[in-house]
This record gives structure tokens, sequence and C-alpha cells, in this order.
């Protein structure tokens, strides 16, 4: 419950959708979102593009700064790189309108990984022209000796990737009411369970779009 709509009356919104292997799977197909307006109670249902995943969820909180809630819907993929779907849907004046899409969002942030000599990764973020390097020693001798001569160079060129979104959060970064979003993706090295680390975006809405104000790189630690 939450007011979506501004009128300042609290909302009905839902998650409905069919349960494919029953009530013990996760599972959940034809997902839709659904608005009952608290005054009216007038239904408003809206059908996603990605209907079909697991452990479908949703978010109340305020992304643009108007005092009113947005809906946050994350939904599991179910497959082996852990991605996710994720919709951000602001509904003034009973007007769904969606401001965050997750397949516009990996397209726009698109990432070069390259293994370099000296036991190292460079990881490019086109979308802000960023790069870092990330020190692959924590991965082990055995690792290491498996694509590295023993003076440091590389055996051969290696190129990973970075997965598609695997985590959206909101988080009131300033603490103001208004949240923010905390965006993480798998960088995978020469398969995808060989994973290197995250990159992690932290991005803000302008009044148009949400922009990126922070990003990191994040390495696992030691065993």
């Amino acid at each position: 419950m939450g007011d979506v709509n501004g009128d300042r009356i609290k909302d009905y919104i839902y998650l409905i959708g069919d349960k494919p292997f029953g009530d013990e799977s996760p599972a959940r197909s034809n997902i839709r979102l659904m608005v009952v307006d608290g005054y009216t109670k007038k239904r408003i249902i809206i059908r996603l593009k990605e209907d079909r995943g697991y452990n479908p969820t949703l978010f109340l909180g305020d992304f643009t700064g108007n005092k009113v809630d947005d809906i946050l819907i994350s939904i599991d993929s179910g497959g082996s790189g852990a991605t996710g779907f994720y919709y951000i849907y602001t509904f003034e004046n009973n007007i769904p309108r969606k401001i965050f899409d997750f397949e516009a969002f990996d397209e726009d942030f698109d990432y070069d990984v390259n293994y370099l000599d000296n036991y190292k990764a460079e990881v490019i973020s086109k979308a802000n022209n960023k790069r870092y390097i990330l020190d692959l020693t924590y991965k082990g001798q055995k690792y290491l000796s498996e694509i590295y001569n023993s003076d440091g160079t590389l055996k051969e060129p290696i190129i990973g990737w970075v997965d598609p979104l695997s985590g959206l959060h909101p988080i009131d970064y300033q603490r103001n009411g208004t949240y923010e979003l905390y965006a993480e993706q798998l960088i995978a090295g020469r398969y995808h369970a060989d994973g290197l680390g995250y990159v992690q975006t932290s991005l803000k809405w302008n009044g148009k779009s949400f922009v990126t104000f922070y990003q990191t790189v994040g390495i696992p630690g030691e065993g």
C-alpha cells in the first residue's frame, strides 16, 4: 500500500501472475502490475515485457523527488547468470510511465574486459569513459599459472565480459526521502563462473532519466 498517484490516499499495488509449477516453486509466469486507486477503486493492469521469472517483488519509494511513491519491480531471471529483470513505474495522476527499464540500462552500460600482463585485468566502462585495473593475484597461483608464463606475460589473449544487471537496490544515500539506485553487474573472465568482481554503479534521477553519479569496481578478498 502507498500513495502512487499523488492524491494523498493510499493505493493498493499488486504483482499478479500464474504459478506454472505449483505453490512449492518460486517460478511465476504472466506477471503483471496491478494498481487499484485507493479513492475510486479503479484498477489499472500493466503487462510487463519480461513477465516470467522467479521471486517477483515490489518496492514502493520516491525515486523522482516529488514526494509520491514510485513502483520498483524486481524479478530474478532464473538463468545461470543470476541476472534480473527490473522496471520502475511512476503513476502520478493515474498515468503509468516507465522511468527505468533494465534492457535500456544494459544497452547503455557497455564494457570491455581484457586480461593484461603482470597478473592484471582491465575493465573499460564506455558509458562514462572510465578504466579500472584489477589485481588478479588474489585468484591464487594455480589459476595464474594456467594463463600466465613464469615472467608474468599472458600465454594468449583473454577477453572477458560484464553481465547484464544482476542486482538493483534502492538506497536513500542522502537520507532525504528520495531513493537512488545501486546497480551490480558481474565481471566474468574466461567463463561465467570465473567471476573477477562486480561493477557497482550508483544512479540518481535528474528530472528526465537515471544518470550515474558514482561507479566503482569491487573484487572479492583473499581466502
